[in-house]
């Protein structure tokens, strides 16, 4: 809490911890209010004062007022630790090649934010050791001479009949592929977010000079794809992690003119991406002959009206499915799971036949749980990971889980 008439320049909150009551401008405070970074409301008893609280967005934002004065950077830290939150997330972008002890030291950061720079700078320092990668791009451009193949309805719609300029594409060989530009754009994203420490700006200052060539996306603009090939294999790792930089960025222009920078992780987004990811691999390790989908769409009702996406859907050689899994990061419900996570899981059981249904939290306030529900049968079990374990300690509760989805029986 902080003093009366003495608004915050800092924002120090805890992922799901309780709420802060803090002076703040009140055009940031509609802002946060607004957006769903944190949830903010204004003080009833005390103008100018707010109570913010976070949820499961982790990360920093800052919020710059219309006036330019100085701006309010909202920092959200996860409860987990920082090394084990890059493990979830190396495991969830390449399972054969998560972060292992000592690659990335992120662990000699406390904040996200600082820690998500350093490693994506050290990612892009590794892919560009032998140089960037070069490769073909389609160009169009209006030119003076011939090159590649004349665009013949551009050159009547934008020439009317004149000779030059020529309106032509080609594929030229180049640097500014996508990426290079996927790179240098997640690099750029970083340099003007807070809190990037003094050393770690200086590098990635390195980077982007080493990336000068190279375009960068325009922001609104859909990111390039690109395909694994073993031509920019070592490019993998740092374009998986660009891309977290990139989807988790954000800039927002308020009405009036305040701006919202700063970059987020959902850990909702990040647990149910490491559970299934996870519990894929434990099958193909199993090689059990079962088959995976991530959020199949299904049908509650006969008319099909009534849509349902599983997070993790587990079938069998035939094809039917036999395990049905949805992941929760967070048991909202004080006293233990929340109610409506039984409800979705029986309907899930329900529209796939399927005697039992499997939830699965990160370890909190609530231990393992089973359910059978009266009149049908069915059987709702609740799991909890310890995402304090080490990395094994917490891949081997995933293979455990894993076998009961095999033993689990159908209707």
């Amino acid at each position: 809490m902080t003093p009366a008439g003495e608004a915050v320049r800092s924002v120090e909150l805890v992922e799901h911890a309780p709420a802060t009551r803090l002076a703040l401008p009140d055009a940031v405070g509609r802002a946060l209010a607004a957006s769903d970074i944190v949830d903010a409301a204004p003080d009833p008893y005390t103008p100018g004062f707010w109570s913010l609280k976070a949820g499961s967005k982790v990360g920093a934002v800052a919020v710059t007022a219309p006036d330019g004065g100085t701006p309010v950077t909202v920092r959200v830290t996860p409860k987990v630790s920082i090394a084990r939150l890059f493990f979830l997330l190396g495991y969830t972008l390449d399972p054969r090649r998560s972060w292992r002890d000592g690659e990335v030291a992120v662990a000699e950061h406390r904040d996200l934010l600082p820690a998500l720079a350093h490693a994506v700078e050290r990612q892009v320092d590794r892919a560009l050791r032998q140089g960037l990668l070069q490769g073909y791009r389609e160009t169009e451009e209006s030119a003076l001479v011939v090159r590649g193949r004349i665009r013949e309805a551009e050159q009547i719609r934008r020439r009317f009949g004149a000779m030059l300029p020529v309106e032509v594409a080609y594929d030229e060989f180049t640097t500014d592929i996508a990426e290079n530009r996927i790179l240098r754009t997640a690099v750029e994203r970083l340099l003007r977010l807070p809190g990037i420490p003094r050393g770690v700006r200086h590098r990635l200052l390195h980077q982007r000079a080493r990336l000068a060539d190279v375009t960068t996306i325009v922001r609104g603009k859909p990111i390039p794809d690109w395909r694994p090939t073993r031509l920019n294999s070592r490019y993998h790792h740092a374009l998986r992690l660009a891309r977290v930089v990139l989807d988790g960025a954000s800039a927002d222009h308020t009405p009036g003119g305040l701006r919202i920078d700063g970059f987020l992780f959902d850990m909702n987004k990040l647990f149910e991406d490491f559970v299934t990811v996870a519990l894929r691999e434990a099958f193909r390790t199993m090689e059990s002959g079962h088959t995976v989908r991530f959020q199949d769409p299904h049908h509650l009702d006969e008319a099909a009206a009534i849509r349902m996406k599983p997070d993790f859907v587990l079938y069998g050689r035939a094809g039917i499915p036999c395990a049905v899994v949805d992941a929760k990061y967070k048991a909202e419900k004080r006293g233990g799971y929340p109610d409506a996570d039984l409800y979705q899981m029986l309907a899930y059981c329900t529209a796939l036949d399927l005697r039992e249904g499997h939830l699965v939290y990160a370890k909190g306030n609530a231990p393992h749980a089973s359910h059978q529900v009266r009149h049908a049968g069915t059987v709702i079990h609740q799991h909890a990971l310890d995402l304090g374990l080490q990395p094994a300690g917490l891949l081997a509760e995933v293979e455990e889980l894993a076998q009961r989805l095999v033993d689990t029986p159908r209707v």
